[in-house]
C-alpha cells in the first residue's frame, strides 16, 4: 500500500469496528451473557463510548460493572482494546519506516494482524494469569449478594476482570472494568499487582523507540529520543511526588499533620510514593488508568497529568508519542536549521515547507479541540452544568476532561458530571479529531521524506544522535508546550495552588 491506501484501510477498518461496537452498546441487554440484568446505553452515551475505544481513548462517562453486560466488556471493550492498540503500533511502524526511507510505508491489515498476534495476545495472557494469581477475578459468576458485618446486604461485581485489565495496560488503553478503576481492589489488589500494571503500561511504548532505532540501524538515534522522553518523565515525576508528599498547606496552616502528604483519594496500600508513580507513568503513557483520583491531587500535583497530556510526546500510547516526539525532533531540526543558515536535514532527508506545514497542523490543532471546546464549555450552560467545584479548579475538571480526549488518554478529574448530550458529543469529537488528524498528517509526512533522495553525512551535517540534540529537543518541546498551554494552566492549577495559603 502506499500512504493514502494505508490511510485509508486505517480509517475504514476502524469505522466498521465502531459501528458493531455501537450496535453492542444499544442492544447489550438482548444480547446475551448479561447475567447482572444491565440495560442498553442511550445513544449519546453508545456513541462516546465507541469513539472512546476505537480512538485508544477509553474515556468513561459510564461505571463499568453497574453499565455493560459480560458481553460487551468483551466483545467490544477487550476487543477494541486489542484492535485499537494495534492501529496506533500499525501507524507508527509505517510513520517509523517512512523515517527510514522506504517507500512503501507496508499493509495496514498485516501490520494489524501481526501486532495482535505476536505481540498483544501472548504478552496479555502471561499478565492475565498474573493478575489472577494476585487475586484480580476472571469469571463469569454474576454479581454476588452478600451480608456485611453491620448485616446489611451488599453486591459485590464480578465478571472476566483479569483479561480486562491486561490488555488495558499492555495496549495503553486505560478504562476499567469497575468505575473506580485500578483503585479497586479487584482490579489491583497488591503491590506487585500495582507492579505489574505499571511495568506493561511501560513495555510496548519504550520498546517501540528503541525499535526505532534497530529499524534505522542506528542505535543511537533511538536512544537520543528515548533520553529526551525520560528527561521530560523524570522532570514530571519529581514534581507529582513532592507535591503529595508536601500535603495541603492550607491544612498545615490552621494545624493539621500532614506527615503522610496527601492521601485523600488515595489507597492506603499504595501511598503517596506508588500513586505519584502511577499518576505519572498514566499519562506519560497515555494510558489513563487511574489507582488514585487525580481530582483530590494537589493543585501541582494535577497539573503534572494535565501537562503531560498537552505535550503528548512522553512515550505515549502505541506509538502516538514516539511518532509525536519525531515530530518534534523534525520541528527542531529545521529551527536549528534556520539559526546557522543551513538546510535542515533528519536522517539524510532535507526538511522543506510541506513537512514544516503538516507538522504546525499536528501541533496547532492539540490545543485547538483542547482549548476551544473548553472556552464553549464555560460560556454555555450546557457545560457549567457538569462543574461541581466552582473556581479554578472547576476549570480544571473542564480542562482536563478536554485534555484527556484529545491527547487518547481517558482518565478525568472525576468531580466533573459528564454523562450528558453536551460532554457525551463534545469529548466524542475531541477523541475522534485527536486521533485521526495526527495519523493522517504524520504518515503523510513520512512519505514525503520517504521519496526524497537521502544526502550524504558530511562535516556540516547537524547530528542528532548525541546528548546535545537531545537536549535542545526536551528544550523545544518544553518551549512550545508553555507558549501553547501556560496561559490555560495559570487560570487553572497554577491560580488554586496559590489560593492555599502559601
Amino acid at each position: 500500500m502506499n500512504w493514502k491506501q494505508y490511510t485509508v484501510a486505517l480509517l475504514l477498518t476502524n469505522g466498521v469496528m465502531a459501528l458493531l461496537v455501537y450496535i453492542i452498546f444499544r442492544f447489550q441487554s438482548l444480547l446475551g451473557f448479561n447475567p447482572n440484568s444491565n440495560k442498553a446505553m442511550e445513544p449519546s452515551l453508545a456513541f462516546n463510548a465507541a469513539i472512546s475505544f476505537i480512538t485508544n481513548t477509553n474515556l468513561q462517562h459510564y461505571s463499568g460493572e453497574w453499565g455493560l453486560s459480560y458481553l460487551s466488556q468483551m466483545a467490544a471493550i477487550t476487543f477494541l482494546m486489542f484492535t485499537s492498540a494495534a492501529t496506533g503500533f500499525a501507524a507508527a511502524t509505517a510513520f517509523i519506516r517512512g523515517i527510514a526511507g522506504k517507500k512503501i510505508p507496508g499493509n495496514f491489515f498485516v501490520d494489524l494482524v501481526r501486532t495482535i498476534t505476536r505481540i498483544l495476545i501472548p504478552f496479555s495472557v502471561v499478565v492475565t494469569l498474573l493478575l489472577v494469581s494476585q487475586g484480580v477475578p476472571q469469571t463469569l459468576t454474576p454479581n454476588q449478594t452478600v451480608t456485611t458485618i453491620q448485616g446489611n446486604l451488599q453486591d459485590i461485581p464480578l465478571g472476566p476482570v483479569a483479561s480486562l485489565e491486561s490488555i488495558k495496560h499492555l495496549g495503553t488503553n486505560g478504562g476499567g472494568f469497575f468505575g473506580s478503576n485500578s483503585s479497586h481492589p479487584f482490579e489491583n489488589p497488591t503491590p506487585l499487582s500495582n507492579l505489574i500494571e505499571m511495568l506493561s503500561m511501560m513495555a510496548i511504548p519504550g520498546a517501540l523507540v528503541y525499535a526505532f532505532g534497530l529499524t534505522l540501524k542506528n542505535r543511537k538515534q533511538g536512544w537520543a529520543i528515548f533520553a529526551s522522553m525520560a528527561m521530560l518523565f523524570l522532570m514530571s515525576l519529581s514534581l507529582a511526588y513532592y507535591a503529595e508528599k508536601s500535603g495541603n498547606p492550607a491544612l498545615t496552616n490552621i494545624g493539621l499533620n500532614q506527615s503522610m502528604g496527601n492521601m485523600e483519594g488515595k489507597e492506603v496500600r499504595f501511598g503517596i510514593a506508588n500513586s505519584a508513580l502511577f499518576t505519572t507513568i498514566t499519562t506519560a503513557f497515555t494510558t489513563g488508568s487511574v489507582n488514585n483520583m487525580h481530582d483530590s491531587l494537589t493543585p501541582l500535583g494535577g497539573l503534572v497529568p494535565l501537562w503531560q497530556m498537552m505535550l503528548n510526546v512522553i512515550f505515549g500510547g502505541e506509538g502516538v508519542g514516539l511518532m509525536n516526539m519525531l515530530m518534534y525532533a523534525i520541528l527542531a531540526v529545521f529551527l536549528c536549521g534556520l539559526m546557522v543558515g543551513r538546510t535542515p536535514e533528519f536522517l539524510g532527508k532535507k526538511i522543506e515547507g510541506k513537512e514544516i506545514k503538516l507538522i504546525a497542523l499536528v501541533i496547532l490543532i492539540h490545543p485547538f479541540i483542547i482549548l476551544v471546546p473548553s472556552a464553549i464549555s464555560l460560556l454555555t450552560k450546557q457545560g457549567l452544568a457538569g462543574i461541581t467545584n466552582p473556581g479554578f479548579h472547576g476549570l480544571s475538571q473542564v480542562l482536563y476532561e478536554f485534555t484527556s480526549s484529545a491527547a487518547n488518554n481517558g482518565s478525568g478529574f472525576e468531580g466533573l458530571i459528564d454523562n450528558t448530550l453536551f460532554w457525551n458529543i463534545s469529548t466524542g469529537l475531541v477523541m475522534f479529531l485527536g486521533r485521526y488528524i495526527s495519523i493522517i498528517a504524520l504518515l503523510a509526512v513520512a512519505a514525503s521524506l520517504a521519496s526524497k533522495k537521502p544526502i550524504p553525512v558530511g562535516p556540516g551535517t547537524f547530528r542528532t544522535d548525541n546528548a546535545l540534540f537531545t537536549v535542545i529537543l526536551v528544550v523545544v518541546v518544553l518551549i512550545v508546550g508553555a507558549l501553547t498551554f501556560f496561559p490555560a494552566l495559570a487560570l487553572g492549577p497554577i491560580a488554586e495552588h496559590l489560593t492555599l495559603g502559601h
